[in-house]
């Protein structure tokens, strides 16, 4: 981290600065990020737009199972304002299917999602990959049916879970469904453009297919699309509120169409 702070950072400021910030970064991180305001603010400066967080889920237990330490004793939710407050978007990392994991998962799931603001929400199922502990636990449980798929959203799990499993998938099928409803997603939307603190850059860079991608949104999400009334309402609420915010808006909208389109059959 030290290295980072002294020599990688300000050398990347320097760079987007002179070549007046031509792209963004995205990278991965852990939640213990909220506790470094100095390396968010550099981050920012950097370029950096969005961070990946492995929050994978909001029971302690099942955090404890998995190993992730560094989330537990936490008010999560709270950390990923922090985050998204310095001007970092969060995209989380969730799963279900975990030992103690219970039915009530899947509301907690829900609401945790909802009031943390993180709107691009990667929710999958527990597979036990080859080769890691999990996996050789499950052999030796003898719980282990086959190998995973490497896809943790297509429905499938690869061990014989401790929740009923019909109960598992239709409660994994119900998140999917509730937190991309174009009322839960846009309501994370608004949600982040509130709480999010935009870096002021001197200059910005148009291009043309920008102003194309702004009117097929319009047209796909403000026009025929089915959740136009929330599209317009963080259209409209950005332009007069936070215009810098703006492109996040309609970058985001867009992201939900593909959201949708992909969970449309679960």
């Amino acid at each position: 981290k030290k290295e980072l702070k002294n020599k990688v950072l300000p050398a990347m400021i320097n760079w987007m600065e002179e070549r007046k910030y031509p792209f963004t970064f995205n990278t991965q991180t852990t939640v213990s990020l909220s506790d470094d305001e100095e390396l968010m603010r550099m981050m920012v400066q950097a370029g950096f737009v969005a961070v990946f967080v492995g929050i994978e889920t909001p029971n302690e237990e099942s955090l404890a199972e998995c190993g992730k330490l560094q989330n537990k004793n936490r008010d999560l939710i709270a950390c990923v304002k922090k985050i998204q407050k310095f001007g970092l978007a969060v995209n989380g990392g969730f799963i279900i299917g975990f030992d103690n994991d219970t039915p009530a998962i899947f509301e907690r799931m829900i609401e945790f999602i909802q009031k943390s603001g993180i709107v691009s929400a990667m929710v999958g199922l527990l597979n036990a990959p080859r080769g890691t502990k999990l996996y050789q636990r499950l052999i030796r449980e003898n719980r282990l049916l086959k190998e995973s798929t490497g896809n943790n959203t297509d429905l499938s799990i690869n061990f014989i879970p401790k929740m009923d499993y019909k109960v598992l998938i239709g409660g994994y099928k119900r998140v999917l469904n509730t937190i991309y409803s174009p009322k839960c997603y846009y309501e994370r939307v608004l949600m982040l453009l509130k709480n999010m603190k935009p870096f002021k850059k001197k200059r910005y860079q148009f291009h043309l297919y920008y102003l194309t991608a702004l009117l097929k949104s319009i047209w796909q999400l403000g026009i025929i699309g089915k959740g136009r009334i929330y599209y317009w309402k963080i259209f409209l609420w950005t332009l007069f509120r936070r215009p810098q915010l703006f492109p996040t808006a309609i970058i985001y909208a867009v992201y939900g169409f593909h959201f949708r389109k992909i969970y449309k059959n679960y």
